[in-house]
């Protein structure tokens, strides 16, 4: 994958419709855990924290991906700000000085 870094800010793809964001955003996550170039990092800001909550379907695609040996990183401001820090399903908890350093030294594909 051309793309070292996906980076994800949200828990739906696209806009106005959330609802259709939201199956847009598990299609994504399913098919980028399917595939056999993984990038080396997932980074999770912002909204896109939500999506390894345990009790979410995007959670298992996570994981997967993270199985596989990709790097998944949420954004520790963003966690805390969502409340969702004992929700996690997937991921490692980090702050804004190391997501800065992987942007700042890879390709980056944002969502």
């Amino acid at each position: 994958m051309v793309n070292e870094v996906v980076l994800i800010g949200s828990d739906a793809l696209g806009s106005p419709d959330e609802k259709l964001g939201r199956i847009l955003m598990t299609s994504f996550l399913r098919l980028l855990s399917q595939r056999d170039e993984l990038p080396k990092y997932v980074i999770l800001w912002n909204g896109g924290v939500k999506l390894a909550a345990r009790d979410t379907e995007t959670s298992g695609f996570l994981k997967s991906l993270e199985d596989s040996g990709v790097n998944l990183i949420l954004c520790r401001t963003c966690v805390e700000y969502f409340g969702v820090e004992g929700e996690l399903g997937a991921g490692v908890i980090d702050g804004m000085v190391r997501i800065q350093e992987i942007l700042a030294n890879h390709h980056v594909l944002t969502v």
